[in-house]
């Protein structure tokens, strides 16, 4: 590192404590889906405060809902909002570089499962606790310092920076796409998903959808001759399970060779009757799946509906009582790009001039929003992020010095691709 560098990285150091308090506060919001908006003015006034000219890019737009990439929601966009922070370039001669973090977290769960309260962020042993510390809000705080970074260190960029936090990220990436959709884009794309100082390459297609079933309601006493609907779920479940099975036989990537299962099914919604002593009349399960780079979202779609038809007509029930389908939220396709693109090359060289070892290479069984700026956008995007451990499950947690390391390399790299100025 040059002397200018060692600056920045001496400055992002100092910037520690800041680093962990803020991350603490946003992790203190239970920014579930619909319940962003304490998390929202959290991350508002904090990039105000640093300096950033901030606005708030709304989820209900005629630009996010004409957009190609927008995923149709049966829940309500009114008054739910994307945070924006830019730098203006402060000279020319540099590349554009883009920070996206999302504030959304998914359902703590059951408290009683978790050591401590879900959204009472505590430090032990290096580790922050709660929900979201890893997925993914240590990686906005860091990202977030980071470029903050660059300024308290006297330094200028030759080149705009967007700090871009957005919702819907675990359900649709709806907020990435109207981000997209009113104009922020830029030359690289950096996001801090808590998978490590890996430089991600590939990534799954993946969707949600939703069966629903009618059954015959009877009184228990008599319930030979009702049709339970819970249990007529069973039967299409085994036939979804057959198709995970044969998707996962088929031919992939050569980049997920090594992946002994890339291909998840996951049932993570059932829902059925409505009395123990009351045969259910109605049942139905949501569903996700995930599918390889290089088939189509209307491919897989067409899988999963004739699954279930061929399911349904091997029963007397639901051949003629057929189950409905729904496709809804995650419609995203998977992408692979090389590894030597010169954003990747960079981000490499900025890890390695910190650690003294390459970075390694990361292939996501899961998407994340590099779905939108491979798909839509202009620039090289990637996630490099902390290491962080249960998300999604109980006891989530980051490890501390895993998020300073992110926040040391994201800002090297608007050294190196956005370039410097005094």
């Amino acid at each position: 590192m040059n002397e200018q560098e060692k600056k920045i990285i001496d400055c992002v150091n100092s910037l520690h404590d800041d680093i962990i308090d803020f991350t603490t506060r946003l992790v203190a919001q239970p920014s579930t889906l619909g319940n962003e908006v304490g998390v929202v003015e959290v991350m508002t006034e904090e990039l105000g405060r640093l300096g950033f000219a901030t606005s708030q890019i709304p989820l209900k737009s005629e630009s996010l809902i004409n957009h190609p990439g927008f995923a149709p929601v049966p829940w309500s966009l009114d008054g739910r909002n994307n945070v924006i922070g830019t730098l203006k370039a402060a000279s020319h001669g540099g590349r554009s570089a883009l920070f996206n973090g999302h504030l959304d977290v998914v359902n703590a769960g059951n408290p009683d499962f978790w050591q401590q309260n879900p959204y009472t962020p505590t430090i032990v042993d290096g580790w922050l606790y709660g929900r979201g510390a890893g997925d993914m809000k240590s990686g906005v705080a860091a990202m977030t310092y980071a470029a903050h970074a660059i300024g308290k260190a006297g330094f200028g960029l030759c080149a705009s920076l967007t700090v871009e936090a957005v919702i819907e990220e675990e359900c649709s990436g709806n907020g990435a796409v109207a981000c997209l959709a009113a104009g922020h884009d830029a030359d690289a794309i950096l996001i801090p998903e808590p998978f490590g100082p890996t430089i991600l390459t590939d990534q799954l297609g993946v969707l949600w959808f939703k069966v629903r079933l009618s059954g015959r309601p009877t009184h228990v006493l008599a319930a030979p001759t009702g049709v339970n609907a819970i249990e007529k779920c069973y039967s299409l479940i085994r036939a979804l399970r057959h198709l995970e099975e044969q998707l996962n036989l088929a031919d992939r990537p050569a980049s997920y060779s090594g992946k002994e299962h890339p291909i998840n099914l996951n049932i993570g919604i059932i829902d059925g009757g409505d009395w123990p002593s009351t045969v259910p009349a109605e049942a139905s399960f949501h569903a996700r799946l995930s599918f390889f780079p290089g088939v189509t979202y209307s491919e897989t779609c067409s899988l999963i509906e004739a699954t279930i038809s061929k399911a349904a007509a091997g029963d007397d029930w639901l051949r003629n009582n057929k189950p409905t389908l729904e496709f809804y939220g995650f419609r995203s396709e998977g992408h692979s790009l090389p590894r030597d693109i010169p954003a990747f090359t960079v981000l490499d060289s900025c890890h390695e001039s910190l650690t003294g070892q390459t970075a390694e290479t990361y292939i996501s069984t899961c998407t994340t929003d590099l779905r939108a700026f491979h798909w839509f956008g202009k620039g090289q995007p990637t996630c490099f992020g902390p290491v962080a451990e249960n998300i999604h499950g109980t006891n989530e947690r980051v490890n501390l010095e895993s998020v300073m390391h992110v926040a040391r390399t994201y800002a090297l790299f608007l050294a190196r691709w956005c370039l410097l100025t005094e």
